[in-house]
């Protein structure tokens, strides 16, 4: 039941994440649910925003802290196609995400365990849990197809 319900929630990162490659951007999509429900998605617009932190990820989870009131957002789940970076994961840990599930993984800058793991230390107050690779193959091939097309 759960691994059908985080397919369905990456299908729609994944639609996000065209949304961003169709604006020029890298193509990383974010959803945020709560308790069966959407409540916030987002895609990377630092380019078009001229902001080094508009990723996918942050940018769902300002949505969400806004539409809610809270900067604080436990009992969420956010579905990420890219693993988070480290000032993503950083934001999520603020927020209070209960947990994370990531499409590919990212050997150069992936804070979920590749390059390092911030959801791994025992000293931060709020633990969040982190799954990888769901539908990790469909999630890379946009990237792998987005920088194709641009070399």
């Amino acid at each position: 039941m759960q691994a059908e319900l985080d397919r369905q929630y990456m299908q729609q990162a994944i639609e996000q994440a065209m949304l961003a490659a169709s604006a020029g951007e890298v193509p990383v999509g974010a959803v945020l649910v709560r308790d069966g429900k959407v409540i916030s998605k987002g895609f990377n617009q630092p380019i078009s925003n001229s902001d080094p932190s508009a990723h996918a990820e942050m940018l769902a989870l300002r949505g969400a802290a806004q539409s809610e009131s809270n900067y604080r957002l436990p009992g969420t789940t956010l579905y990420v196609t890219l693993e988070p970076c480290t000032m993503c994961a950083g934001a999520m840990l603020h927020a209070r995400i209960d947990r994370v599930v990531f499409g590919a993984s990212d050997p150069k800058t992936g804070a979920a365990g590749s390059v390092l793991n911030v959801f791994s230390e025992k000293q931060i107050n709020h633990q969040t849990q982190v799954e990888g690779g769901i539908m990790s193959e469909e999630c890379g091939q946009i990237l792998r197809q987005f920088f194709k097309e641009r070399r």
